[in-house]
């Protein structure tokens, strides 16, 4: 038998290990060759070293320069799972021809095999991910009902509608109960030496500030957070999915992204845990239908896209988006900004790494667009930044949702808002120095005024897009659009 090499993503039992134990590896060049944030770079190296303590002697916790100095030193061929980014599955490919990787098995970190996904995209024109979230509720039995379990529970597909509410007014936070927090051990005391260490030592370079682990990083805790979440946060995640409080940065989402990504959970158990309380009773069904949606929806055709589209996918700039990221953008350096809603979202970032997808699509991706950030570098800012950041997970969220940079190859719009969307969903607005309505002024909100100006530097290239007819010819009807557009070409680098 052959031992089992487990990448950093693949940690939970679902990885088989096998009679042979396996191979993890803490790569130096794979922590230093990126700038990536503090508290991300310390969950991975948590994981890793949990996983080989519950392991035990069938691990071998290599500590090498970089990967390939590891195989070397292990001295035997070993498996692995089909990696999850090009570069990896590069690096597995060379190995192959030495010799010292000896065979690549489908990965079961997903639902669907990768080949089964090209046989389901065949010869579509255009995808979309409605239909690819339908064709895996009827494959995985998930909310299904009637012959042969092909129409959805409840009669609808999504419950989009009612998962689209506004934050209740004149509150703080939701009520509802608090995620699991996992208790740190003496192995996150170490890491947290070895990360210190490497910065002052070895020139480690990181974004963001440390601080205390906020996401599960073994199996253990994992399950505790899936159930926490299921039994005590799902039934007000559906509600208020999409909306923002500035003193409530998790809401009631499930803070599951980082456990799933490392592979941790499975997302088809995470699913049907979920579908089980519905079935229960004990959850409403939108809440469910979103959360599932989610999980084995938009994050399994993420990874699917990802492959399908190739390497080159993330490098696409439909609308010519070539503006640098800025240094107070890049840094989080949220103190900089005065725009209520940009400035905590940065400070989220900064502090955890994480905010959850509203911020991520409606604030700061927004944000960028609206500025015409390269997108390629954004999808870099992204994947760095942010704790369940990863090759597979950014491009097509940041290039296709976000920036449309893809020419609508993942979606038939853009996804940019002015300061109205933004006042609707979150409280932000209220306590900003900037006015959601004004866009021409000192106080006009740089997002209600980036909307327009984005919309006019974009309109020949968006010209064709159907859903854009409306909002393009709207822009004519504003006196002050010369105004406005000077306005915010002034505005540069600067921080609103």
């Amino acid at each position: 038998m052959t031992r089992r090499w487990l990448f950093g993503d693949q940690l939970g039992p679902h990885f088989d290990v096998g009679r042979s134990g396996v191979l993890l590896v803490e790569s130096r060049t794979a922590l230093t060759h990126r700038r990536y944030h503090r508290q991300k770079l310390h969950l991975v190296l948590s994981a890793l070293r949990h996983r080989a303590e519950e392991l035990g002697e069938s691990a071998v916790l290599v500590r090498a320069a970089t990967y390939t100095d590891a195989l070397r030193q292990l001295g035997e061929p070993v498996r692995v799972y089909e990696p999850s980014s090009y570069a990896a599955d590069d690096l597995v490919r060379r190995r192959m021809v030495t010799g010292e990787v000896e065979a690549v098995d489908p990965t079961p970190g997903f639902s669907l095999p990768r080949t089964d996904f090209a046989l389901w995209a065949g010869d579509r024109g255009r995808l979309r991910m409605e239909e690819f979230y339908r064709f895996q509720r009827r494959r995985l039995d998930l909310l299904v009902e009637g012959v042969g379990g092909t129409e959805p529970v409840g009669g609808r597909w999504s419950f989009d509608d009612e998962n689209r509410e506004p934050p209740p007014r004149h509150v703080e936070t939701l009520d509802v109960p608090s995620a699991y927090r996992p208790r740190e051990s003496d192995i996150d005391g170490g890491v947290r030496d070895d990360l210190d260490r490497l910065c002052r030592d070895e020139g480690l370079e990181t974004v963001g500030h440390d601080g205390p682990r906020l996401f599960a990083v073994t199996r253990r805790e994992a399950l505790a957070a899936l159930e926490r979440f299921v039994t005590e946060r799902l039934g007000a995640f559906g509600p208020h999915e999409d909306a923002m409080l500035r003193g409530d940065w998790a809401m009631a989402h499930s803070l599951l992204s980082v456990p799933l990504n490392l592979g941790l959970l499975s997302p088809v158990e995470v699913a049907e845990r979920a579908v089980r309380a519905y079935h229960e009773g004990a959850v409403p069904l939108a809440s469910v239908e979103g959360f599932v949606r989610q999980v084995v929806g938009w994050r399994e055709y993420v990874w699917q896209l990802y492959w399908h589209f190739g390497r080159e996918y993330r490098h696409r700039n439909a609308l010519g988006a070539d503006s640098r990221v800025p240094d107070w953008f890049d840094e989080l350096d949220a103190d900089r900004v005065d725009a209520a809603c940009l400035s905590d979202v940065l400070s989220g970032v900064r502090d955890r790494g994480w905010v959850h997808h509203i911020p991520r699509l409606m604030v700061l991706g927004n944000w960028a667009a609206q500025r015409g950030y390269d997108p390629d570098a954004l999808t870099e800012w992204f994947q760095t930044s942010f704790v369940d950041g990863y090759d597979w997970v950014m491009p097509a969220n940041v290039v296709g949702m976000s920036q449309h940079a893809d020419g609508g190859a993942m979606a038939t719009k853009p996804y940019v808002s002015g300061g109205a969307y933004i006042n609707r969903m979150s409280d932000y607005c209220g306590g900003c120095r900037y006015n959601p309505k004004k866009r021409v002024g000192p106080d006009a909100c740089p997002f209600t005024a980036g909307y327009w100006a984005y919309l006019d530097r974009n309109a020949p290239l968006l010209s064709g897009s159907n859903r854009m007819a409306r909002p393009l010819q709207g822009r004519h009807r504003l006196a002050d659009l010369t105004e406005l557009v000077e306005q915010e070409r002034s505005r540069g680098d600067d921080p609103p």
